[in-house]
């Protein structure tokens, strides 16, 4: 049988798919917001070039000259000093919890030095876990100390104004030395890897169950809301552990990543991590109707997840918007406990501050969730 092109029946198929489209408000909104977020996200959060970075102050010398290198690191758009520390072991514990990206020596005799000519030191410790936040403030170093002490070599001591490097700046790489890209990556992954994974796994459960029909039989049960989220996460959290000691083997074995910190406070703030995830996959699974739904909002998640939260970009070049957001996310502070533990040799002081939102976020989610599963049973 000979069919022909008929224009009326390929326009009605047209209106068809633009009906369920309509109706199906969520894959509408994803298709639309996604592509909008990627925009926004791209064009104004991205920042590969951060200013304005924390940075604390030790000066031991106080003569004008230490003043005035300070000055002129201010004035610069990539130094912000917002502490000043009275000992080096304050300044480590800064560095070490990551309040600031650098920390700036005064010597003593600075000043003393500089007037004879005897080129002094100053000292810059940077925090190197991520090489790309530092690379162009460290490379404009030289230039901020010729150009803030011209203003005070004059007279007898014009002519160091006009030497090539009247300061010797000594640079220290702290945690990453040699500037390793993977040992910033790769603990970064550990992390971008279980949010992918964790999050669709368990968002597919429920959606999967509520498409083969045995939803219906879970909501006959007597089980308590509680004891179907949290029986649904549990086998997930012994999956992710499996995942993450193969990646924290080819971590340490294969890319050579060191392990500073405790392998015990690593594994528990991974649990931590996944637990967080497997309660948002949950929620997921439980708002979808479908497992295509389901996947949608685990992507419309994990978007802002990868470019926020310090990852891919460096976190503290994007605006204050974009950092109050990436605040939010578990993956952000994750990054920090993984990279703290593996490079820096962090203990639970030190990392507390970055576990407690990710208890927070965990329970928020957990409540949502509960919440929209006794509006399913109702």
């Amino acid at each position: 049988m000979h069919l022909r092109l008929s224009w009326s029946r390929w326009l009605g198929i047209i209106i068809k798919e633009f009906i369920q489209l309509k109706r199906d408000r969520l894959t509408f909104g994803m298709i639309i917001g996604i592509p909008i977020l990627q925009l926004f996200l791209f064009g104004y959060a991205i920042n590969a070039d951060p200013k304005h970075l924390p940075t604390a102050a030790f000066v031991a010398d106080h003569s004008i000259f230490g003043r005035t290198l300070l000055h002129g690191l201010k004035n610069s758009a990539y130094f912000h000093i917002d502490h000043e520390v009275s000992s080096e072991a304050e300044a480590d514990a800064l560095m070490a919890r990551g309040t600031v990206q650098f920390v700036v020596t005064v010597p003593e005799d600075f000043g003393r030095k500089l007037v004879r000519g005897e080129k002094p030191t100053l000292l810059i410790e940077a925090d190197a876990t991520d090489p790309s936040a530092t690379g162009n403030a460290l490379a404009a170093l030289a230039a901020i100390a010729r150009s803030a002490l011209t203003h005070d070599l004059k007279g007898t001591l014009r002519t160091l104004a006009f030497s090539a490097d009247p300061v010797d700046i000594r640079i220290h790489r702290r945690y990453n030395p040699e500037g390793i890209t993977s040992s910033h990556i790769v603990p970064g992954l550990i992390g971008t890897i279980l949010t992918m994974t964790m999050i669709l796994m368990t968002g597919l459960a429920m959606t999967r169950e509520r498409e083969r029909g045995t939803f219906e039989n879970l909501l006959a049960t007597p089980a308590m809301p509680i004891e179907v989220i949290t029986g649904k996460i549990i086998p997930y959290i012994l999956i992710g552990l499996i995942h993450v000691t193969l990646l924290l083997a080819a971590a340490l074995l294969v890319f050579n990543v060191p392990l500073q910190g405790s392998i015990f406070l690593l594994y528990c703030s991974v649990s931590l991590f996944i637990a967080a995830n497997l309660t948002l996959g949950i929620t997921f699974s439980s708002i979808a109707r479908n497992q295509l739904q389901a996947m949608q909002m685990t992507y419309f998640f994990f978007l802002p997840s990868i470019l926020l939260s310090g990852f891919m970009f460096p976190f503290r070049g994007m605006p204050e918007w974009a950092q109050w957001i990436g605040e939010v996310l578990p993956l952000t502070h994750f990054l920090r406990l993984v990279r703290g533990i593996m490079l820096k040799g962090n203990a639970f002081a030190e990392l507390w501050p970055n576990m407690w939102p990710i208890i927070v976020f965990m329970i928020v989610v957990i409540g949502l969730g509960l919440r929209v599963y006794r509006k399913t049973l109702d």
